[in-house]
């Protein structure tokens, strides 16, 4: 199994940053693309952002609009999501997911983490 666990989540105010962390274990490949999605109450799960093993990465531009930044870190077999200038609504539980290809979509993912709290006041 591979597993995957989130951190870096909690409370920020409306124009700060967070910096969330992902960190894998078990029998990963290094040819892993990792994702980020997140899913708001009341919502459905929704794409951020995924990096291939090489470094391309792609982001879902209507939501993301510039401000968050993946990438990562293969020796320590880390992936990270900058989030900056963050809203209101970026509020959602934060997932991170391993895959075998870039996607925007959930079912290119194997493995899921448990999900990081992101709440965004005012």
């Amino acid at each position: 199994q591979v597993q995957l666990v989130e951190s870096g989540g909690g409370l920020v105010q409306a124009g700060g940053s967070l910096r969330l962390s992902c960190a894998a274990s078990g029998r990963t490949s290094s040819t892993y693309v990792m994702g980020w999605f997140r899913q708001a109450p009341g919502k459905e799960r929704e794409f951020v952002a995924a990096i291939s093993w090489t470094g391309g990465s792609t982001y879902n531009e209507d939501s993301v609009k510039g401000r968050f930044t993946i990438s990562r870190d293969n020796a320590n077999k880390m992936v990270y999501l900058q989030m900056n200038s963050l809203k209101l609504e970026d509020t959602a539980v934060y997932y991170c997911a391993a895959g075998i290809a870039l996607s925007n979509e959930s079912p290119g993912y194997f493995y899921w983490g448990q999900g990081t709290q992101v709440t965004v006041s005012s």
